[in-house]
């Protein structure tokens, strides 16, 4: 009687997925990080030779203001964001209409991009919604400017993103015992209480996620402070791309995107580790009790 060994498909069936990173992320991330050491060609692209003259560009005071804004603008908008998404979250969760409030958060992916950002340009444009209802309603006598200023930029970005914080956080408070909750009311725990200490611990890893995909891409971002925002709200994406498209210096852009690649890394991995000891924490003090 033959004995068929069990193979193992575990390499067959992730090879797609592995050829998809490779080709797509690892391969152009190499590209970034080689141009990034060469010379600027005078037409434009780079030169077959070793230089660190980018690197040393970036010690201009100017690029590091820039650096301090685009960081205070990702953070800003990262916590109203998930501040929104939260009571959001919950109360999509407890709705019996969970199906339909879902379709509602999933619709804006059906409009571009762009469409939604220029949109904004009529609802806080001195012209758009808000400036005319104030003056309709007689709160303001001239139109204020809302717009081109990190504010606006902060507001689009919360906007844009809040749908990508709502999902994850609806995943983990949908899982999350409300009987919990309850439990604590009996225990004399005021409702605020009760949300604070027992059901926030418990949904860290929702909100962990829903705090990475707001602000990853709001740090990177490029469209929004293109369109909404003014001089005193250039992020770090702006400086890339006219790095790439005006002065054509690819080296410059491309150390750029390195080191936002690097913190951007660092940044998140001490999150998620800051994140688990806190949880590690908690599930101790559980135990414990």
């Amino acid at each position: 009687m033959k004995i068929f060994k069990k193979k193992n498909y575990g390499q067959i069936y992730t090879a797609p997925l592995m050829f998809w990173i490779t080709v797509f992320f690892v391969i152009p991330i190499l590209i970034i990080f080689v141009f990034s050491f060469l010379k600027k060609s005078y037409t434009g692209g780079v030169l077959p030779q070793f230089s660190l003259d980018a690197y040393g560009a970036l010690a201009n005071p100017q690029f590091v203001k820039v650096v301090l804004k685009t960081l205070f603008i990702s953070i800003v908008a990262s916590i109203f964001t998930v501040l929104l998404a939260i009571p959001t979250s919950y109360y999509i969760a407890r709705s019996k209409y969970k199906d339909i409030l879902l379709f509602l958060i999933i619709i804006p992916f059906w409009t571009n991009f762009l469409i939604r950002i220029y949109a904004w340009i009529a609802i806080l444009g001195n012209n758009g919604f808000v400036n005319n209802f104030l003056i309709n309603i007689g709160l303001i006598e001239e139109h204020v400017q809302l717009l081109y200023n990190q504010w606006a930029v902060i507001i689009v970005i919360v906007y844009a993103y809040l749908p990508f914080a709502i999902l994850p956080l609806y995943s983990t408070i949908e899982k999350f015992d409300f009987s919990l909750l309850e439990a604590a009311r009996d225990l004399g725990a005021t409702k605020f209480q009760s949300i604070m200490k027992v059901m926030i611990p418990n949904i860290k890893p929702g909100i962990t996620t829903a705090v990475l995909f707001t602000f990853i891409p709001a740090f990177g971002n490029y469209a929004i402070p293109e369109i909404v925002g003014g001089k005193d709200s250039v992020m770090v994406g702006n400086i890339i791309a006219n790095q790439l498209r005006v002065v054509r210096n690819w080296p410059l852009s491309a150390s750029i995107s390195v080191v936002l690649t690097v913190l951007t890394t660092i940044g998140v991995l001490l999150f998620v580790q800051l994140n688990k000891s806190k949880t590690d924490e908690i599930r101790k003090i559980k135990e414990d009790v």
